[in-house]
């Protein structure tokens, strides 16, 4: 266990809709496999099917935890986005799907997450992605160039914990050597980011790209351009 040093500050932040998006997958599905097999299907069936898909993803990805169990956890991810296509995925290969699925399913990063990392490290502040994703986040943020403005990724499936679970968060700051109180958390989910933070003693910002309505009490920016260390 590293030990915490009194002098860490450190900046915890969420990936999906914080740092990184998901792009509209079900025109990207679709493309793929008019491109790939020829198959056409509506636009409506491929919403649904990956509608299908992310919510088996995300009761799962818990089981992720390293590459070979990435590996399956996409392939039955893969079969629930066949079952959910119906007749137009019918003869298709379990790993051409994975495929299929993998190239539908393309991120990238917010014009204001670059900037906003690297000024917490050059204010000297480690700064950890805490994130309900599978062991697969590493790859994903290097992929998107922002490895280098990172000291540490925790996923839920790494953890043992998804937030709002206070143990992903305490084991983020265990990886960084940072006290509860000497660390932030941002993030765009209140329950999540700013409930999961507050009970593990972490102050949060809410990251409210939505335009939501305020929250009273709860610290709120609407780009990470705004954030204040």
């Amino acid at each position: 266990m590293q030990p915490r040093d009194t002098d860490t500050r450190c900046l915890l932040i969420d990936a999906m809709g914080t740092i990184v998006r998901l792009e509209p997958p079900a025109p990207r599905l679709r493309a793929e496999l008019a491109r790939r097999f020829d198959v056409e299907v509506s636009l409506e069936r491929a919403q649904h099917a990956i509608g299908e898909e992310i919510r088996y993803y995300r009761a799962h990805m818990h089981e992720g935890r390293d590459s070979a169990e990435v590996r399956t956890l996409r392939e039955h991810s893969a079969q629930v986005l066949g079952a959910a296509l119906g007749e137009s995925a019918d003869g298709l290969g379990g790993d051409s799907l994975t495929e299929t699925l993998l190239a539908a399913l393309h991120f990238s990063v917010f014009d204001d997450a670059p900037g906003a990392l690297r000024e917490a490290r050059s204010r000297g502040w480690r700064v950890v992605v805490v994130s309900n994703w599978d062991a697969s986040l590493s790859e994903v943020l290097a992929r998107l160039g922002l490895g280098p403005l990172l000291d540490e990724v925790v996923t839920s499936a790494g953890a043992g914990a998804s937030k709002p679970d206070p143990a992903i968060f305490r084991c983020a700051l265990e990886l960084a050597g940072c006290r509860p109180a000497a660390a932030l958390h941002v993030g765009d989910s209140l329950d999540g980011d700013v409930g999961g933070a507050r009970a593990a003693g972490i102050e949060p910002v809410w990251l409210n790209r939505d335009g939501l309505p305020a929250v009273q009490g709860v610290r709120t920016i609407t780009t990470l351009d705004e954030l204040e260390l």
